[in-house]
């Protein structure tokens, strides 16, 4: 059920070499333990909107910041990438890029402060332009061509010097609405699909929240996000596919299938860094592999919760994805949630060597 028809750009016999982002939350003390050489780009989350301006919002982000592009120092095609906004941090996107005036300012703000700190473009992550996303944020069917002017604007003022991506949502409503993909295709360099949260904290059915694959009871997954971008003829090669370095437990109202596909809501969640199969096993969870969706999950009948994450296995899998497929890469949210040594980046290394 997984035999792909989409075409793969590598040459016979040769792999292409793939991206490998981490979007990073945290903060300058605790980056330095990370193995950033198996990183080719950082996206630093967040900077914000001020008036029609990026904005950097205070000492300790500046910091942060100045000591990522520093780490060029260990990795030198390592690029830092801004990013704007976040869940909850465009509340005034849809206003300020609705008009020339606001995109204007904005993109010359983006410049100046690339010049700034030395970093090497501008990631949007706006959720989400003309469908619904962060309760109460505007959101009107205009965006979605003033989000093509926004972009046309940013590459207008920054040029071919810097990198210009977004963060996408992965589910169709976004894919179908929120972006015109064939007038943006040659203004991005890449789009960072955010394969994750595809069952989320609103959700009123459980699933898997980042699945590589469809199953007959959850259509949203990478791959059907992956499929339909193709199918409408964005290039694969600017597709970032996402992955989780945290999980998601849900409370289930129904004893049934193992938790997945039943009634229930988000309980809360908890990062890869503290995953310990062991200590869950003897809470009595039970270990389960979707071999449909090649994705993992814990359930425990008595407690009726089900657990959703990604763990090395389907990180593995996720990245040989992209790299058969000839993606971008992948990304993944985000740095600070992984262990420094041993973890899902780790995972993420070892399969693009075993591909090279």
């Amino acid at each position: 059920m997984h035999m792909s028809c989409l075409s793969s750009k590598a040459e016979p016999g040769k792999k292409n070499s793939i991206t490998v982002i981490a979007y990073y939350a945290g903060d300058s003390a605790h980056i330095d333990a990370y193995p950033i050489e198996k990183l080719t780009h950082i996206i630093y989350s967040f900077t914000h909107l001020k008036g029609n301006e990026i904005f950097v919002q205070n000492r300790r982000d500046s910091a942060t910041i100045r000591h990522l592009v520093a780490l060029k120092k260990r990795n030198p095609k390592l690029k830092i990438i801004l990013s704007m906004g976040g869940w909850g941090g465009c509340g005034p996107c849809s206003l300020v890029f609705s008009t020339e005036e606001g995109r204007q300012a904005f993109a010359k703000s983006v410049l100046q402060t690339s010049e700034y700190f030395g970093t090497n473009g501008i990631d949007l992550d706006w959720e989400y332009p003309a469908i619904s996303g962060f309760p109460g944020h505007r959101f009107v069917p205009e965006d979605k061509a003033n989000f093509t002017a926004l972009l046309q604007d940013l590459r207008n003022v920054l040029g071919n010097k810097y990198e210009i991506s977004f963060a996408a949502g992965g589910f169709t409503s976004y894919l179908q609405n929120s972006i015109d993909w064939a007038k943006i295709a040659p203004l991005v360099d890449k789009v960072n699909l955010m394969t994750y949260d595809l069952v989320h904290g609103f959700s009123k059915v459980t699933g898997h929240h980042t699945p590589l694959y469809s199953t007959p009871r959850q259509v949203e997954s990478v791959d059907h996000a992956v499929r339909y971008l193709d199918s409408i003829g964005f290039p694969k090669n600017k597709l970032v596919i996402g992955a989780a370095f945290y999980a998601r437990i849900f409370d289930v109202d129904v004893d049934a299938n193992n938790g997945l596909y039943q009634p229930g809501h988000f309980d809360h969640g908890f990062d890869y860094n503290t995953y310990n199969r062991d200590s869950l096993e003897k809470a009595g969870f039970t270990f389960y592999w979707d071999d449909v969706a090649k994705a993992p999950y814990f359930y425990s009948a008595a407690k009726k919760q089900v657990i959703t994450f990604d763990d090395k296995k389907s990180i593995s899998l996720k990245t040989k994805y992209a790299i058969d497929h000839g993606l971008n890469g992948i990304m993944f949210w985000e740095l600070g949630n992984d262990r420094t040594s041993g973890g899902l980046l780790d995972a993420i290394s070892t399969t693009v060597d075993a591909n090279k």
